[in-house]
């Protein structure tokens, strides 16, 4: 099993895992169709399924053109709303592509459908793998669009957190330097965290990913896996978990947050000049 890791729109990433003895892949939300088939075409492999984390438009919106390019092809996920669905999975639910296995996993609260998929190949050496869309983050967790604190703790401690330590995580977007850079406020003397952020802003600056990373890792240097350590209480003023949790997202929803951005039409419309005449001086 080869994971290609696809980089797309601002920071997101899509991926195909590739099955390497029948040449045969699946691709994880699939959100820009040519770029997709630029790396089908270039690992010659024949694209089986999509497998959709939820229904936002960045991890979704590439679903109806490759259905009508690809005929045959199989759409996963949990959520009515996401486009060219023909297979709606259920939590815990198996699928087998060739050697590849793939568990459902149902992890409601950054939208109410949300899926992450937990994959591996019987008797390989190599570890398993989570695909987590923006329910887990490298160093960071999903917003609480659509659901509540209770729901995320359950998804990171019950269902994602239970997996096997060196799962590979691979998350729905390149977020990790302010991921590491709020966790370093959470925990100022945690030196795992200063070191992951050093290394995740030469990542950066060298416009390469950083994921995957493990979930071993994570439980080292991400805060909504650390809920119970003093810092994060001393942080957050609380010893509850689920409230830990539910500050700790307040707290980061409002940490650097960043300047309004144009939608892209508009920034086009400024690149044309057309909004020129209304910028000149008088």
């Amino acid at each position: 099993m080869k994971v290609k890791v696809i980089s797309v729109l601002e920071d997101n990433y899509m991926y195909l895992v590739i099955e390497e003895s029948t040449r045969d892949a699946i691709a994880v939300d699939a959100a820009v169709p040519k770029r997709l088939l630029e790396i089908i075409r270039k690992e010659d492999v024949v694209l089986r399924a999509i497998l959709t984390t939820h229904h936002h438009w960045d991890h979704a919106r590439g679903n109806e053109e490759l259905v009508r390019l690809c005929p045959g092809l199989q759409v996963y996920g949990a959520d009515e709303r996401i486009g060219a669905l023909t297979h709606k999975v259920t939590h815990n639910q198996e699928l087998l592509f060739g050697a590849i296995h793939v568990r459902c996993l149902f992890t409601p609260c950054h939208t109410s459908g949300h899926m992450c998929y937990f994959m591996w190949e019987d008797g390989s050496p190599d570890a398993p793998a989570l695909f987590s869309g923006d329910t887990l983050f490298v160093g960071g967790c999903g917003k609480f669009f659509e659901g509540t604190a209770e729901q995320m703790y359950t998804n990171l401690t019950q269902i994602l957190g239970a997996l096997p330590k060196d799962t590979k995580v691979f998350c729905g977007h390149e977020c990790t330097v302010r991921n590491l850079k709020f966790a370093l406020k959470v925990e100022p003397e945690n030196e795992i965290v200063k070191k992951k952020l050093s290394w995740a802003k030469q990542r950066d600056d060298e416009d390469l990913p950083t994921v995957p990373s493990t979930l071993h890792e994570e439980f080292l240097y991400n805060p909504f896996l650390r809920l119970t350590e003093e810092a994060l209480q001393k942080f957050t003023g609380k010893t509850e978990p689920v409230e830990v949790l539910r500050r700790l997202r307040s707290e980061k929803d409002n940490f650097k947050k960043p300047k309004e951005r144009l939608n892209p039409q508009a920034m086009l419309a400024f690149d044309w000049g057309f909004f020129s005449p209304f910028l000149e001086k008088k």
